[in-house]
């Protein structure tokens, strides 16, 4: 793998299905696949979703795997398994078009460069029962089940030549360290881990966060780019990040939360956006936390991520406190493929 030197912070592109909708309307909440149907049903509206994010300053683009399967593209798609496959494949294709449309040979001149994390969602995500945001699954599911599930889109996203992997939104230990002994198999691969969580202390199954990057980190330090959470509530990054930091100040922090509203899942619809307190109003402590990835996760559209660059760009030029600056020997600062 290539060696490059990436910015003191990487902004994260936003909520795929929330800039999604722009292009397929209100239909992505509540489908089985969520934005992962448009795979197959809307090529050109993930590929403009994807451009909107690079327009917007992102850095590192996810690509639309988090609730893709074999499993579910065979009952919701009637795909079968290679069809399946090469549907995720197809989806880090999206991404490299995107990129190539919008920036040319440039991003692989000396010039901007976005990086591909292949989206790695939890076992729970599957379930489509909400399951990912409790994690009680991996009490009753063996971890073969869980590594057969996960083995072919971890698979088919290195294939197609993902920079790394986003492995998110995970909420339980038992389901992290599965994955990490996973990705062993694949030397080469690089990846972040974050997790959903309940609170300002704990992960949605109910361990420390504290605790549970701590193992995770010396489960697989090596193939790690960072650890932190996604998907959760704004307001919660700082304190569990804080007390990760305090545990283990080595470990590399990626924070993308969501917007602060609040899912009815009776209705179908979000809530409480004028109650929220703009998420980008919490960035300027995660930087001076040292969080070195910073993004955004459900109903942060790429307005958002837009006011992300901005505020990042101005941290890093202005403040003159440089986010734990990287040098060639830093963990993320290295042996991601370009």
């Amino acid at each position: 793998m290539t060696a490059i030197v990436m910015e003191p912070v990487m902004l994260v592109d936003g909520g795929f299905s929330t800039q999604l909708s722009l292009y397929v309307g209100n239909c992505v909440d509540g489908d089985p696949l969520w934005s992962a149907k448009f795979l197959e049903t809307n090529k050109q509206a993930c590929i403009q979703t994807h451009r909107d994010f690079i327009r917007a300053g992102a850095d590192i683009l996810i690509t639309n795997t988090y609730q893709a399967s074999i499993e579910g593209f065979k009952d919701y798609l009637n795909l079968d398994k290679e069809e399946s496959i090469e549907l995720i494949k197809e989806s880090v294709e999206f991404v490299k078009k995107a990129i190539a449309l919008e920036l040319g040979d440039e991003s692989y001149g000396n010039q901007r460069r976005v990086l591909i994390a292949g989206s790695v969602g939890p076992y729970g995500a599957g379930l489509h029962d909400g399951s990912e945001y409790r994690g009680e699954y991996v009490e009753t599911t063996s971890p073969d089940t869980i590594i057969a599930w996960h083995t072919p889109r971890i698979e088919a996203l290195l294939d197609a030549g993902v920079d790394l992997l986003a492995i998110e939104t995970i909420p339980a230990l038992a389901e992290a360290e599965v994955l990490l002994n996973l990705l062993k198999k694949y030397p080469k691969a690089k990846a972040w881990l974050s997790f959903s969580c309940k609170d300002e202390e704990h992960t949605s199954h109910g361990e420390r966060i504290c605790d549970v990057a701590a193992r995770c980190w010396s489960l697989n330090s090596n193939q790690l780019v960072a650890v932190g959470v996604n998907c959760l509530h704004p307001s919660y990054v700082t304190p569990l990040l804080k007390s990760i930091h305090k545990k283990l100040p080595k470990i590399p922090l990626i924070a993308y939360p969501n917007s602060g509203e609040r899912y009815n899942a009776q209705l179908g619809q979000w809530e409480d956006k004028d109650k929220c307190v703009p998420v980008v109003n919490y960035i300027r402590s995660w930087l001076e936390l040292g969080v070195q990835f910073i993004g955004g996760c459900c109903r942060t559209d790429a307005e958002v991520i837009r006011k992300f660059r901005g505020h990042i760009d101005y941290w890093i030029q202005h403040e003159k406190k440089p986010v734990r600056p990287c040098s060639v020997d830093d963990k993320i600062c290295t042996d991601l493929k370009l």
